[in-house]
């Protein structure tokens, strides 16, 4: 008999709720207050400080990593006529086909899926464009790598090159470092060099050695590495012949006064008429 009453009394409470949901979905809605003018400058109030459409934080993060030439890393998305498409923070962005690599690029669909260390080079917030260059990322790292490379460089390292051009004043030489410095014409030899080019030609391998750094600039020498040519010996001072003294010879000019004065005053007014 209890058993019949709590099940009664569930049905009926499934029921007085039924009815209460119908009810709350019959009744007619609430009308919205009126807008007042208040409410209407208050809006606009809102809608000046939120700022313009165009003002949006990620340009502004953009236009900061543009100025400050931040380098990070793309997927390349697809490719196009002109260039390939990669997205950043969900914003289309553009790498023109000049701007992918230090060289010429023919095949585009070859860039689709790689990653690509970039930098912003045009931020335009109001066309909503976005422009990044991987070509000078590269420059940039290898500028960076050079910079690194000629810090650890010291005086009186010995370091393999490849000779990279020759002038009428020395060779330039790229090092296996990333470095490169000028092999002076007076430091490739002891033997007397007229010109780079009669020793030396681009694309040898030849070993220097680094004799001065000066603002960032390296000067070489494979002179130093050579053994200097012997120099004669000089003969013991005590051994020398000694050098003969050579003597003025002085002319002695002798004078005696043997005569006297025989010309008198008269003499001399002689003949003279006044």
């Amino acid at each position: 008999m209890c058993k019949e009453a709590e099940v009664a009394t569930e049905v009926m409470e499934n029921a007085l709720e039924a009815a209460a949901e119908t009810a709350a979905a019959e009744a007619p809605a609430a009308e919205a207050p009126a807008e007042t003018m208040a409410d209407l400058g208050n809006a606009l109030e809102e809608s000046l400080q939120k700022g313009p459409v165009t003002d949006d934080p990620v340009w502004d993060k953009f236009e900061t990593m543009m100025a400050e030439k931040t380098v990070f890393p793309v997927k390349v998305e697809s490719a196009v006529k002109a260039g390939v498409v990669a997205f950043v923070d969900d914003i289309r962005a553009f790498i023109p086909a000049s701007k992918l690599s230090t060289g010429y690029v023919e095949d585009l669909e070859s860039f689709k899926g790689q990653t690509l260390d970039v930098i912003i080079i045009t931020a335009d917030r109001a066309a909503k464009r976005l422009v990044l260059s991987a070509r000078e990322a590269i420059r940039i790292k290898e500028r960076e790598a050079r910079a690194a490379a000629l810090a650890a460089c010291q005086v009186g390292d010995v370091l393999e090159g490849t000779v990279d051009s020759l002038m009428e004043y020395g060779a330039f030489i790229d090092l296996e470092n990333g470095c490169s410095g000028l092999l002076h014409v007076s430091q490739i030899s002891y033997k007397r060099v007229e010109k780079p080019a009669d020793v030396l030609q681009k694309g040898q391998k030849v070993q220097v050695k680094i004799i001065a750094i000066k603002d960032g600039k390296l000067s070489l020498s494979m002179k130093a590495l050579q053994e200097a040519p012997e120099r004669p010996e000089r003969a013991p001072r005590s051994d020398r012949p000694r050098r003969e003294r050579r003597e003025r010879d002085e002319e002695v000019f002798s004078y005696k006064e043997t005569g006297k004065a025989t010309t008198s005053l008269g003499d001399l007014l002689k003949g003279v008429k006044l």
